[in-house]
């Protein structure tokens, strides 16, 4: 597998590129799997014309996270690219350092998102089943 970085609005991908069968590609993003199906074109492309992903059985499309942001220094930041599977706590909650205020699938992990300081829940910035991007806020804790 030939694998390369790309930097995207701040963010950082890793992307390996596998078998190539024909029209159809092996790409591994941030540890994601994906088959990739090339469109053919009329003249040979230098490089890829264009590529749609193929899923092996129908998704749907995750919902992006609200552009809340509440920011500040007491926002949770996400500290990956993921999906939220749950969020543990309200606005009006008080925490400590380690209570676990959000769940985080990536890379097919679930990954528990600690409130990293202790405080009272002011905002609550995603919902069940949002996807967020590295640094996007989850919550504010003041």
């Amino acid at each position: 597998m030939k694998e390369y970085k790309y930097k995207i609005n701040g963010t950082e991908y890793t992307v390996a590129i596998g078998d190539i069968d024909n029209n159809n590609v092996e790409v591994e993003v941030n540890g994601v799997s994906y088959s990739v199906e090339l469109e053919k074109t009329e003249t040979p492309a230098p490089v890829v014309a264009a590529v749609k992903p193929v899923a092996s059985a129908p998704v749907a499309a995750p919902k992006a996270a609200p552009a809340k942001s509440a920011g500040g220094p007491g926002a949770v930041k996400s500290p990956l690219p993921g999906v939220i599977v749950d969020v543990k706590v309200n606005v009006g909650d008080t925490v400590e350092p380690s209570t676990v205020v959000a769940v985080l699938e990536a890379m097919k992990m679930e990954n528990n998102i600690n409130a990293g300081k202790a405080g009272v829940v002011k905002a609550i910035c995603v919902n069940k089943g949002d996807s967020v991007l590295e640094g996007a806020d989850i919550l504010v804790i003041e």
